[in-house]
């Protein structure tokens, strides 16, 4: 073996084989993959090598289009049959719930690049004659572009169009120790000796957690057991065959919960078992005897699936069994991969937890290869980040959130639909009160966080639909109101916070930050881009000492963006980078009354000329001690966000409540809080900025300061500005009759596709939906310019408009 290589690439399935063939695709041609038995033997080689394109994402779909571009090339590059069936795929829909999402995810598809169509159940039949007795369907999502592939094929042919191009892949090597040297090398330590690497990519699968213990991370991924049987030959399609009729598409139906498709003379039918009856494999470590290995058959677990599928296909029902495939591939608590750099290790990458290594290996390999060698990748991948997990995300935790994803794969899921297990598992001090006070709760990044109010504790039950729902917008329009005319109060504990220190702090972070640093007991909002000028973070910076910043971002970027600026800290060591998240709650008291109600309590004088517009001090406020008062606010409203040392938050919230009283204090939740940022066209991380929009895309030109010297991202932005911009964000509003745009939505001129919108929803407060919108130029710029957008199927006007339709001039933050 040889002794040193520019990347090892860990694990011999389809992602880990893609990783080593892209990274040859783009130049990298002395790079060795080590594998601990033989090509294809974990998950690989019994996957049902499905490709579905259905995903409203955005990103993911079009990286699912990376995928069949990729596999669909192979064969004539390589020379090898990869045995891919662009048969095409339909998704029978049998209630108005199931067809509600399907007409969702139509708004979005086109503007992913993906060719998809609702059909009548006519044309489903037709599609699918061996469908006979399903009486419930009232129609169908069909993708014709859509298909399965042989998954030891595809993997072989990448791994020769890798070795073809230098590659060089060793198997039946095991590895067992990673060592970081003092050059910032690895040394990867293996049954056959010893190779020093750059850049290591783990993409052990089944194994990826004890990998992770090699690395010393602990990786939130663990195996499923799924399982499909094989039938014998099926009349009806050696019938179909002999008729010269194409393949069917892949049936995927509600009503059983699984898919089916030919395979051969006969079907392949893989029910979806539910979270009682899913088992888990290798939670504690895979077994030293696994290998290229199935498990036993367990009817039981999907025995209802059976019955249903038998009697929707009564073809099913009428042939024998050939085969069963049970084994075990890796899944994440919210059914995505585990794709990006690993944290707190230089130069690791990750390519776990992936379910579905076919589905996604193309593009894994794609993109992690542009991730590697470009330092960022083309397409924004902050949903497959790994580090969008923080150290909430352990085993239990993970074992449990895996056992309910897939346990309800085939579900229905709603916009803004959390899911209850391994919950309540961090909360705040308020969190019992708020509970008694009817707080719906969401999820962010591990903490509870209200996402509206109801009257009741017993009344605090989510409405999930893909529509308007009376009881909730009748209770979030209520918080709306109280932010706009009175007073609301809001739970902000689970925001991510930094200190950053020292006698380099402040040139560090310029050198970071696009905007200028602000003077002392001032308030920025500053963003660090990435070397291509998009956006990977977004801080509201505070400076607290002269050389000492406070720096809070989006509770989703706790890991992510400590791990990104802990990689870049100064050798010298005069930064020092605290994560003090959990050190301090957080409250946003808002509202014209903000100030009558907050003054009540506190001696610090809140007064204009004393505590001015984007300011900060630190004060007490009741019996609380050290509360960090930031006169700033995210609604759009008079406001301060009140940081206090976590111990004193249970006071603080009966303190202001009991103030607030006089003055009608209303508790709020994060829908309103959407509603208002909406009115104000504020960005939202992750939507409206990400790693693949630049900032001017985002229309963040004024935070970002050419003037103030070098900072990462500046070069390109200035070639993107002289060269002029193909696309930015502006704000439409949109007319709103029963449900609301989303994100992703494609937006149109006269008929023709010219956009897509990042974030959107119903302003409570205006009566209809606004949207950020992402458009060329020549259209944004055009206030009053007509557009369309569909919602569910059906064609709404909308309208550029200038930025921030409630109040423009911030005069309400400062009055």
């Amino acid at each position: 073996m040889q002794t040193y290589a520019r990347v090892v690439v860990v694990g011999g399935g389809c992602v880990g084989v893609s990783v080593l063939y892209a990274l040859a695709k783009r130049g990298w041609t002395d790079c060795a993959l080590l594998e601990r038995t033989s090509l294809t033997a974990g998950s690989t080689w019994h996957a049902a090598g499905l490709i579905p394109s259905y995903a409203r994402s955005n990103n993911v779909g079009r990286m699912i289009a990376k995928t069949i571009e990729i596999y669909e090339g192979l064969e004539a590059e390589t020379g090898q049959n990869v045995g891919w069936h662009k048969c095409g795929q339909l998704r029978i829909a049998n209630t108005r719930d199931r067809m509600d999402e399907y007409k969702s995810y139509m708004d979005v598809a086109e503007a992913q690049g993906t060719n998809a169509r609702l059909v009548s159940p006519k044309e489903a039949m037709e599609l699918w004659p061996l469908l006979e007795n399903n009486k419930h369907m009232i129609g169908a999502l069909y993708h014709p572009d859509d298909g399965h592939i042989a998954p030891a094929d595809v993997t072989m042919a990448m791994a020769k169009g890798a070795r073809d191009m230098g590659q060089k892949i060793y198997q039946n090597t095991q590895v067992n120790s990673f060592e970081r040297l003092p050059n910032g090398e690895w040394k990867v330590s293996t049954n056959n000796g010893d190779i020093i690497c750059e850049h290591i990519v783990s993409a052990t699968g089944n194994y990826a957690r004890q990998t992770g213990a090699l690395l010393g991370i602990d990786i939130p991924a663990i195996p499923i057991l799924h399982q499909y049987w094989i039938t014998d030959a099926v009349p009806e399609i050696i019938e179909r065959k002999k008729q010269g009729l194409p393949e069917m598409p892949i049936l995927r139906d509600e009503g059983f919960a699984g898919y089916l498709r030919e395979e051969g003379d006969g079907l392949m039918f893989g029910p979806y078992e539910r979270t009682e009856h899913l088992k888990l494999f290798a939670v504690d470590g895979v077994p030293e005897w696994f290998g290229a290995d199935l498990v036993e058959e367990d009817f039981d677990a999907v025995e209802w699936n059976w019955e249903v599928a038998t009697d929707y296909v009564p073809a099913l029902a009428r042939t024998g069994i050939k085969a069963n495939v049970r084994g075990p591939f890796q899944m994440t608590a919210d059914e995505l991969p585990l794709a990006g750099p690993a944290w707190d290790l230089p130069n690791v990458w990750l390519a776990e937890g992936v379910p579905g290594g076919i589905l996604w290996g193309g593009t894994l390999g794609f993109h992690l290869a542009e991730w590697i060698i470009d330092g960022a990748p083309s397409k924004d991948m902050s949903e497959l980040d790994p580090r969008r997990f923080s150290n909430y995300a352990n085993k239990t935790w993970t074992r449990h959130k895996v056992q309910e994803t897939w346990g309800t794969h085939a579900d229905i899921h709603f916009p803004g639909q959390t899911m209850p297990a391994a919950r309540p598992q961090k909360t705040a001090p308020s969190y019992d009160r708020l509970t008694e006070m009817g707080a719906v709760w969401d999820v962010l990044n591990g903490w509870e966080m209200p996402q509206w109010f109801a009257p009741s504790k017993e009344e605090a039950i989510p409405d999930l639909s893909f529509r308007h729902t009376q009881r909730a917008a009748k209770y979030i329009r209520e918080e709306v109101t109280a932010v706009r005319e009175g007073v609301g109060l809001i739970e902000m504990t689970p925001m991510t916070k930094f200190e950053v220190s020292g006698p380099g702090a402040e040139s560090w972070l310029d050198g970071i930050l696009a905007n200028k640093l602000p003077k002392l007991g001032r308030i920025g909002l500053c963003h660090h881009l990435n070397k291509n000028g998009g956006v990977v973070s977004e801080y509201t910076v505070i400076r607290f000492k002269p050389d000492a910043f406070y720096l809070i971002s989006t509770p989703r970027g706790e890991r992510l963006n400590f791990d990104d600026l802990s990689k870049i800290l100064p050798d010298d060591r005069s930064v020092t980078l605290t994560n003090v998240t959990m050190e301090r709650g957080a409250f946003t008291l808002v509202g014209p009354k903000a100030r009558d109600v907050l003054q009540k309590i506190t001696e610090v004088d809140l007064s204009n000329a004393a505590f001015p517009w984007m300011s900060m001090q630190t004060g007490t406020i009741g019996l609380a001690s050290d509360v960090r008062m930031l006169r700033v606010t995210y609604e759009g409203e008079l406001g301060w966000e009140l940081y206090h040392p976590i111990g004193y938050q249970r006071h603080l919230l009966d303190e202001i409540l009991k103030a607030g009283e006089e003055f009608g204090i209303r508790m709020v939740g994060l829908a309103a809080l959407e509603c208002c940022r909406l009115d104000k066209s504020y960005r939202a991380m992750y939507r409206d900025m990400n790693a693949e929009l630049t900032a001017l895309e985002s229309s963040l030109d004024r935070f970002i300061k050419f003037d103030k010297g070098d900072f990462i991202g500046r070069d390109a932005l200035i070639r993107q500005r002289d060269a002029g911009l193909k696309h930015r964000i502006c704000t439409i509003t949109i007319a709103t009759d029963g449900a609301s745009v989303q994100m992703n939505e494609g937006v149109y001129h006269n008929g023709k596709l010219v956009g897509r919108i990042t974030s959107g929803g119903y302003s409570c407060h205006f009566s209809h939906d606004i949207a950020l919108a992402l458009l060329p130029p020549e259209l944004g710029n055009q206030i009053g310019l007509e557009l369309e957008v569909q919602v569910l199927g059906e064609w709404r006007k909308a309208k550029v408009v200038e930025e921030s339709l409630y109040d423009p001039t911030n005069s309400r933050c400062k009055m």
